[in-house]
């Protein structure tokens, strides 16, 4: 392959530009010769950090200018955290490739340093009565108010960094975090210093759509970008996610609702657990479903058709 460049849009924050490189990285390994530079990009989420999610449009303030930027050619692909980007995606461009999904698990962080033998079931129980715990996560509050309905659950955005600080300060007893983030990051040997760690496994909490997982979108009509795409893409992964986006789809639900989801793909098929929990923590409705990896929206829309109420 004769030397050319990609130009890989990218928010501003160390996750985002590390999981760009690592995207970047993979690209230059895979076509000698390619060349991947990486265009910054500030998006609405990381400028409005003073309000809701919810209120300056969800989590796709984290994707439009990536987008614009695709839909104007200033760059030719965009790495996102495939959690943030809305299941509708605007006309002219596609979800080119899904790498391998990282751990899906919520880690329960705790300001207060717990010795491993005070390890629990149910590590919401360490927790104070009334404690404050940092979320903005409508479906990790929801999930929180479930295990403890006295706890109090105050606004905490910014980046990972950023909410790692705010609760060694004190500005709340505990915070959730994805799994995934942290491991990239490289965080997670070091974090059992500084908190009590709780791993929450996926069966017992139920993570985000497409949690743990990169898409990289990209112009539908761009051959060559799709093409370059192909040795990242993991096909197990991508059965996963269409489910799970599916699902969410099916309920009529955005990125910020409380939902959660999980995929597994085994002997060809594919088995999703979703659910949509009440905001104040007083139930859900869940679903399953199970099908050929081929039919991976139909399992997610038939796991949302068949909700019921459960707690």
């Amino acid at each position: 392959m004769k030397a050319m460049t990609l130009k890989l849009a990218s928010r501003g924050s160390a996750l985002a530009l590390t999981q760009s490189r690592m995207i970047a990285a993979a690209l230059e390994r895979a076509h000698k010769g390619l060349r991947v530079e990486l265009v910054e990009i500030k998006t609405s989420g990381d400028v409005k950090l003073g309000q809701s999610l919810q209120a300056i449009g969800g989590k796709g303030a984290f994707t439009k200018e990536l987008e614009d930027a695709l839909l104007e050619k200033r760059a030719d692909l965009a790495v996102h955290s495939l959690k943030d980007l809305p299941t509708t995606l605007p006309e002219g461009l596609t979800l080119g490739c899904t790498p391998e999904r990282e751990d899906v698990a919520d880690v329960l962080l705790l300001r207060e340093h717990q010795p491993l033998n005070e390890l629990t079931e149910d590590p919401f129980k360490l927790l104070r009565p009334g404690a404050t715990l940092g979320s903005s996560s409508l479906r990790r509050r929801a999930q929180a108010l479930m295990h403890r309905g006295d706890l109090k659950i105050i606004e905490f955005r910014g980046n990972v960094d950023t909410r790692l600080r705010k609760l060694e300060e004190g500005k709340a007893d505990a915070c959730l975090l994805a799994l995934a983030g942290l491991k990239r990051l490289g965080l997670m040997e070091s974090l059992d210093k500084r908190f009590g760690v709780f791993i929450l496994p996926p069966e017992k909490w139920l993570p985000a759509v497409s949690q743990g997982c990169l898409g990289i979108e990209c112009r539908a009509d761009d051959a060559r970008t799709l093409e370059l795409l192909k040795p990242l893409h993991d096909e197990a992964t991508f059965a996963c996610v269409t489910a799970e986006r599916a699902f969410l789809h099916a309920l009529g639900a955005g990125c910020t609702a409380p939902v959660g989801a999980h995929a597994v793909v085994a002997k060809g098929e594919v088995t999703l657990k979703g659910a949509i929990f009440a905001e104040d923590g007083s139930g859900a409705k869940r679903g399953q479903a199970t099908g050929p990896s081929r039919d991976a929206a139909k399992v997610g829309e038939n796991a949302a058709r068949g909700l019921s109420p459960a707690r």
